[in-house]
């Protein structure tokens, strides 16, 4: 069913304004409304899906909200900064709950590694297990700091379009040993092997493999330290619901249940877009909030391209696919209380099945799993005596010669997660009362992601920066792109600053004139 908000509603319509459309109302799409609605833009954003958030939305079933995508808000001044340009304060608008401790990692020998806020606490795990690498674990927190500062702070929300951009960073990448993986990093630092892999596995929350993402990424752990990790009330919704509703406010136009078929292009420049029912939308400004690969693949596929072919799309690394249970349990209030908001159960091998999900593309036996719990912080995701789950597994993309055939094998492999389950929180399959089952092929079919990847593209050293598809396109003038597959990459706090980053490029809406060709990547 398609939905239309009412057009700018409650909010003064100035003529002449120009026109912007943005593909998609996931996070990236939503902040960039925001973004062009504070710079004057008269905005319209389209999806196919029949909620706000994209990856970030959810599921309402049975009396469980089911949070379909990412679960945890680091870095909070990457929404307060978004809030700010459009002359509002996040936190009137969002409830954001600090969590501490943020996770527990737990191996099958029984091994538990609490991970939090503060330095002292994180060292006394450290020491608990493993003394011997307390000087170690203080040397990465050294070098995660060193690389937010280059790799943050230094170039998250900085274009990164033209060549001498990254060039001049160089040198300090070189200092820095960005050619190592975080997992090098890690091996470098401290001997334990359940240490290494609590200090390297972080860049699989953005579809990266740690044996070969650059150790730039340990910048997440001062990420960690510096900003803490919280949750938004209601969900990473909630969050998506209040960039709506400020995009509504500014005089932005939402089209949900609608899919863009085609960006249309004239003269080398973006005039509008095309919807798959056949109605045209004209604008002579398009940002694309689909994935990458979908963008230059699916709706530039009439128009010529120079660089972003498909001969070269299908030459890039694609991040792992997902494999999501999503269940409701009736009757377990207070069951299962030693079981907190996110644990990461880790599978007996570590870098063999990193080569199993993202070499050999072949579906393991054993498995890792990430468990969000969110009941126990917020009652809202489940009626009055149930909790809410997730259970993730990390898995090989549908890109693979021989993969997996998810319609016979997703049955076979939930049985198998509920064995490594049953470890964690006995008995819950006695209480089940509504489930929801995402695979590589729902990413696929649901958010038109290629080979059903989980996050885009591979976040590798020469998939990032100017290497990675750019904010301002090559193909096209007046043709933008934002989200997790252009820089800086994905994760909630690349994708929002992503839109940034197009803030910087896009020229305020009192400058343009009628007929002035926008900039495009290679001027």
């Amino acid at each position: 069913m398609t939905r239309v908000d009412p057009i700018r509603a409650g909010a003064p319509v100035t003529p002449g304004r120009p026109e912007a459309i943005v593909i998609g109302a996931g996070l990236g799409g939503l902040a960039s409304a925001m973004r062009l609605g504070a710079k004057g833009y008269a905005v319209t954003v389209i999806d196919r899906l029949d909620r706000h958030g994209g990856r970030g939305s959810s599921i309402t079933q049975d009396g469980h909200r089911f949070d379909l995508g990412p679960t945890i808000v680091t870095v909070p001044q990457v929404y307060e900064k978004l809030w700010a340009a459009c002359g509002r304060d996040f936190h009137q608008d969002v409830d954001l709950r600090p969590l501490d401790p943020f996770y527990e990692i737990r191996w099958p020998d029984g091994t538990v590694f609490t991970a939090r806020q503060s330095t002292k606490a994180m060292e006394a795990e450290v020491a608990r297990l493993s003394p011997a690498d307390v000087r170690g674990y203080r040397q990465f927190l050294k070098d995660a700091e060193r690389r937010y500062l280059v790799g943050f702070e230094g170039m998250v929300a900085e274009p990164m379009h033209r060549i001498w951009d990254t060039v001049k960073v160089l040198p300090t990448f070189g200092v820095l040993r960005a050619d190592q993986s975080i997992l090098t990093l890690a091996k470098k630092r401290v001997k334990n092997p359940y240490l290494r892999m609590a200090l390297s596995f972080h860049p699989l929350f953005i579809g990266g493999d740690p044996r070969n993402v650059t150790s730039m990424y340990a910048l997440v752990s001062h990420l960690e330290k510096e900003f803490g990790v919280h949750y938004a009330m209601g969900g990473v919704q909630a969050i998506a619901d209040a960039m709506a509703k400020v995009v509504r406010a500014q005089g932005g136009m939402i089209r949900l249940g609608q899919t863009v078929d085609e960006i249309l292009i004239r003269d080398n420049a973006a005039e509008g877009v095309r919807l798959a029912g056949g109605e045209v939308l004209r604008a002579p400004l398009v940002v694309s909030n689909a994935d990458a690969g979908h963008t230059y693949s699916r709706l530039l596929r009439k128009a010529p391209r120079k660089r972003w072919s498909d001969a070269k799309l299908k030459r890039a690394k694609w991040s792992m696919g997902l494999f999501v249970w999503y269940f409701g349990t009736r009757g377990t209030k207070g069951k299962w209380a030693d079981v907190g908001h996110h644990t990461i159960v880790s599978g007996p091998r570590y870098e063999g099945l990193l080569r199993d999900i993202f070499h050999n593309g072949r579906l393991s036996d054993d498995m890792s799993l990430y468990v969000h719990r969110p009941s126990v912080t917020d009652p809202g995701v489940a009626p009055e005596d149930g909790d809410t789950f997730y259970a993730l597994s990390p898995v090989p993309h549908l890109g693979f010669a021989g993969g997996t055939d998810w319609a016979q094998e997703a049955e076979r492999y939930k049985a198998k997660v509920a064995a490594v389950l049953e470890k964690l929180i006995p008995g819950f399959r006695d209480h089940l009362t509504t489930e929801v089952v995402f695979t590589p092929e729902t990413f696929r079919d649901r958010y038109l992601s290629p080979l059903g990847a989980g996050f885009s593209l591979e976040p590798r050293i020469l998939q990032s920066a100017w290497f990675r598809p750019h904010n301002i396109s090559e193909e096209a003038r007046g043709l933008y792109l934002v989200g997790a597959g252009t820089h800086p990459g994905a994760g909630v706090p690349g994708v929002v600053s992503s839109a940034e980053v197009l803030s910087k490029l896009v020229p305020d809406a009192a400058t343009v004139t009628e007929g002035m060709p926008l900039p495009m990547a290679a001027e």
